[in-house]
């Protein structure tokens, strides 16, 4: 059917589905050109249900977290005058004519078409129960759907609030925009927590329970299945992803379903009556019990639908009238199936397109169902065929089984008679799914344990690079293969991740992928460059270190002037600099990581001494050494938690994590815990984070040391030491190993005959056990040990170097560590041991600093007053006088910059937050988030050509 002449094409709904139909037929080359109109082409009327063009549905839920509704937006006014689309907001189809070949709208208008496509998706499936309709009932689909839910939310947070303060109780105050608020945010005049359930535990239902959670409302989620997420996972990966979603305070209920929605005099909802007759207290109820095709128009028209809905279309996505063609959840396609994914949706659409604009050959037979999402924080994956288990004549499979009950991770692979991966199922870790989905059908190129287990566990390594196929989706955010990423290498001869991102935008995203993409970098051959950035070439950071301390150098101005090859500096060099400073300090007469011009190197973990968040948020981590609290600090945590609105969360290394305070609340907060006897636990620094512990020997009948006193004496000596990476500790009371310590960049095991050391293991994403260093030492011999390692490897640590990884590096590996550590061969353990004393001597809270020091604590606040408040080479939010929120910067020539806050990728207002420097002689700031850069002067990105910062007007007060 493809356009000889001027066609009609008529396309009813514009969701992501319907939309890229549009883009497809554009690619083609099929739409008219509106320079003549009376050409060759399809003329494209396009009649939509919602009053906004078509959005990104899949990412609904971050606009809970910060994102700003058009963000989510897929088409441009440009698109559409280019290819004379004519797009019809707000006037959905009411009624076809098959016989006529016309569709009338909602208004009254009567299109004529040569072709008609129906996208019109699908609709919430809300039960028949009473109570179904009542005020506080939602379903979630739509933009429409979030900004009610997030109206009628903030209401119901807002009257338990006023109702808390006029009886002069505690106010509960949420973080805004945060995904970890406590979900007790929100408290009710008679002290209960304002509430929320949804209805459903499907893909859907768990991401309305992170809206939930986001809105500050206490959480449930009810399951009539006996599983969550009954369609993806199986029973093991249900119960991790339960444990997981349980553990951040949300209440699942599966095995049952809903009765009645309970109302109130009001007839407002009150209550949730289950079906085995328990009632959930509910001020919002959502409901995400699936959804229905919206074949409506089909059915009216006389086509044929399919049994359990849906209209029913042949491998060419063709109905039953060869004129009208539907795709996406509407439809029921020729394998019997209605899909509810985007992607099958997609690949319908190019079938049609195809249809109307090609050969007419590409079908549309079935599609690959695999999915990766990230549900209330827990990665879950499955792909292929993740049940098979023989069934509709299939191959029965052999599992292979990975669960840590622990961490909330479940891992399963199913294997065919001739070992083919058939599909799997991945829980609390899915970062195998990029090396997995595309084996799918196909013999995995390493043993299956590879892929599940750490290769020191499973005596085979995880295949590099070169075992990816080329339809390996390397980068999900932006749907890049392995061969679109080396095809661009070798095109454009690319050296560095930035060309590949600017080249392919992979890695543009969450920047989860960069190390695949350099791996690929290095299969194809190219080599890294020794030095660290352009601003230092030829300097790997050791070098640097060396240089710092041999020539007592006190800034980066003066490294730079010395050594460096001009330019502002970027986020390599700058935070580097900042780290190897902060671990000579003692050495250089230097105070403080913040001060003076330390402060404008420092990546914005360091630079407000917490963690920044997916949100804008922070979190804020007291040191717990040993794990030892007293009763009076838990009550000063948990006061700090309710009075901030923070979610509180018990961690594996036995401290508190308190997440989302605002950058403005840091100060107070910590004056509170300070207050109660508290330091920084610096889980924002290159630094040690914690040393865990058993019992031990004080109550463990099997203790032969005194593990809790051990590891409490290690964090305290060791604590506020900078490295080149985080590190860990650990120490075990005797062989059963209950604190893991073998999995620690330190690990300490007691034994008969005093402390077995162990060095350079970790978790993560290429989990290692650690060497034994030497056996049965005493207190002393220990810790002079451990003095030498740490600071031999902080001298000799490469940029964000594991310990782990550097023992690989280093020539000799273990062997040469005990050389140089433990037989002196360099000659330089004295001086090792005396400069972790001078370390130790010189240990200051880094926050107790800040409190103390009125100028540190001018940068915690939200906006600055003025340019002349701006520092050279960092940022500052304002306000401008239209009420914008802009990033200002100085450059070290005094020139300011204003760009807009807001970061485009993440939809959080902190890019004033990021480092300032230069890339190829170009000022830029880049995002904290994920370290896009920006240029400054334009506001283009420079990693992604489509986003941009928009530029502000520099103010003059």
């Amino acid at each position: 059917m493809a356009a000889q002449r001027t066609q009609t094409l008529v396309l009813i709904g514009h969701g992501m589905v319907g939309h890229r139909l549009l883009e497809a037929l554009a690619e083609r080359g099929a739409l008219v050109d509106p320079a003549d109109p009376a050409g060759p082409g399809w003329r494209v009327t396009v009649l939509a249900e919602e009053d906004v063009p078509a959005y990104d549905r899949v990412h609904l839920s971050s606009v809970f977290t910060g994102t700003a509704p058009d963000r989510l937006g897929l088409c441009t006014p440009e698109f559409l005058t280019a290819h004379g689309i004519d797009l019809r907001l707000g006037d959905p189809a009411e009624q076809i004519d098959t016989a006529a070949r016309t569709v009338t709208t909602t208004s009254g208008a009567v299109v004529a078409y040569d072709a008609l496509v129906l996208a019109t998706g699908s609709y919430p499936f809300v039960p028949p129960i009473p109570g179904a309709d009542a005020p506080g009932c939602f379903t979630y689909r739509t933009l429409y759907d979030v900004d009610a839910l997030t109206t009628y939310s903030e209401a119901v947070n807002s009257e338990a609030v006023n109702s808390e303060a006029s009886n002069s109780e505690p106010t509960y105050s949420k973080a805004a925009n945060s995904e970890a608020s406590s979900s007790e945010a929100a408290a009710s005049a008679d002290g209960e927590a304002r509430t929320g359930v949804v209805i459903g535990g499907g893909l859907l239902g768990l991401e309305a329970a992170g809206a939930l959670r986001t809105l500050g409302l206490a959480t449930h989620v009810v399951e009539f299945a006996p599983r969550l997420m009954p369609l993806q996972v199986d029973d093991g990966g249900a119960a991790a992803l339960r444990s997981t979603i349980e553990s951040m305070g949300v209440a699942v209920h599966t095995g049952v379903g809903a009765a009645e929605v309970e109302t109130d005099a009001d007839g407002q909802v009150s209550g949730l009556r289950l079906s085995s007759g328990e009632r959930l207290p509910a001020d919002v109820v959502v409901f995400s019990a699936g959804v229905r095709p919206r074949d409506r128009l089909a059915r009216e028209a006389g086509l044929a639908v399919g049994d359990r809905g849906g209209v029913a279309v042949d491998e060419r996505c063709r109905t039953t009238d060869p004129y009208v063609y539907a795709i996406g959840e509407c439809a029921q396609t020729s394998d019997g199936r209605v899909y509810g994914l985007v992607a099958p949706g997609y690949q319908m659409a190019e079938a049609v397109a195809d249809q109307l604009a090609g050969d007419g050959t590409t079908v549309f037979t079935g599609a690959d169902t695999s999915t990766k999402l990230k549900l209330l924080g827990a990665d879950v994956a499955s792909f292929g065929d993740p049940f098979a288990d023989g069934r509709d004549g299939g191959p029965r499979a052999t599992e292979i089984v990975f669960s840590d009950g622990r961490e909330g991770v479940y891992k399963k692979l199913l294997l065919g008679p001739e070992g083919q991966l058939l599909g799997g199922i991945l829980v609390g870790d899915a970062n195998a799914y990029g090396s997995l989905k595309p084996h799918a059908g196909r013999k995995l190129p390493a043993p299956p344990e590879a892929f599940l287990l750490p290769a020191t566990a499973s005596g085979a390594e995880l295949p590099g690079a070169d075992a990816l196929p080329d339809d390996a989706v390397v980068c999900s955010c932006h749907n890049v293969t392995k061969g679109a990423v080396a095809g661009a290498i070798a095109e454009h001869g690319l050296t560095d991740i930035g060309g590949i991102k600017r080249c392919t935008k992979a890695g543009t995203g969450c920047g989860g992928c960069v190390n695949t993409l350099q791996a690929v970098l290095d299969a194809a051959g190219v080599e890294k460059p020794r030095g660290l950035c352009e601003h230092f070439p030829t300097l790997s950071r050791p070098e640097l270190y060396a240089l710092v301390r041999s020539e007592h150098i006190r800034s980066y101005t003066e490294l730079a002037e010395r050594y460096g090859s001009g330019g502002a500096g970027c986020t390599v060099c700058k935070p580097v600099v900042a780290n190897v400073l902060g671990t000579l300090a003692p050495e250089l007469g230097l105070r403080h990581v913040l001060e003076g011009e330390q402060a404008a190197l420092q990546d914005s973990n360091d630079l407000f001494l917490a963690n920044l968040q997916k949100d804008g948020t922070y979190s804020v981590v007291p040191r717990v050494p040993g794990g030892e609290i007293t009763a009076e600090q838990l009550i000063a945590i948990g006061e700090v938690a309710r009075d901030h609105g923070l979610y509180s969360k018990i961690t594996g290394g036995q401290r508190i994590d308190l997440f989302g305070a605002r950058k403005g609340e840091l100060p107070t907060i910590w004056r509170r815990l300070t207050a109660a006897g508290f330091e920084s636990g610096q889980a924002y620094g290159k630094s040690l984070r914690t040393v865990k512990s058993c019992v031990g020997s004080r109550f463990c009948r099997f203790g032969q040391g005194d593990s809790v006193q051990l590891a409490i004496d290690l964090e305290l000596r060791y604590r506020g030491l900078r490295a080149p990476h985080k590190i860990k500790g650990g120490v075990s009371g005797c062989l059963r190993e209950c604190a893991e310590a073998r999995g620690k960049d330190i690990g300490v095991i007691a034994t008969a005959g005093g402390w077995n050391l162990y060095v350079c293991g970790n978790g993560g994403t290429s989990p290692r056990h650690a060497d034994l260093l030497a056996s049965d030492l005493s207190a002393a011999a220990l810790f002079a040990l451990i003095d030498r390692f740490l600071m031999y490897y902080v001298r000799t640590g490469e940029r964000l170097e594991r310990t782990s990884a550097w023992l690989e590096r280093l020539d000799g590996g273990l062997d040469h560590l005990k050389e140089v550590l433990i037989e002196d061969s360099l000659g330089i353990c004295a001086e090792l041991e005396a400069q972790m004393d001078r370390h130790v001597a010189a240990y200051r809270d880094e926050w107790q600093a800040v409190l103390d020091d009125p100028a540190a604590l001018a940068r915690f606040s939200p906006h600055v007053a003025g340019v002349e408040f701006l520092e050279p080479g960092r940022g500052r939010a304002a306000v401008l006088a239209d009420g914008t929120e802009a990033a200002l910067f100085r450059d070290g020539d005094g020139e300011v910059y204003a760009v807009g806050n807001r970061d485009p990728f993440s939809g959080a207002d902190v890019i004033a937050d990021g480092i300032m420097g230069s890339r190829d002689g170009v000022p830029v700031v880049a995002s904290p988030m994920h370290k896009q850069e920006f240029d400054l002067r334009t506001g283009a990105c420079l990693d992604d050509p489509e986003v941009s910062l928009p530029v502000l007007p520099v103010p003059t007060a």
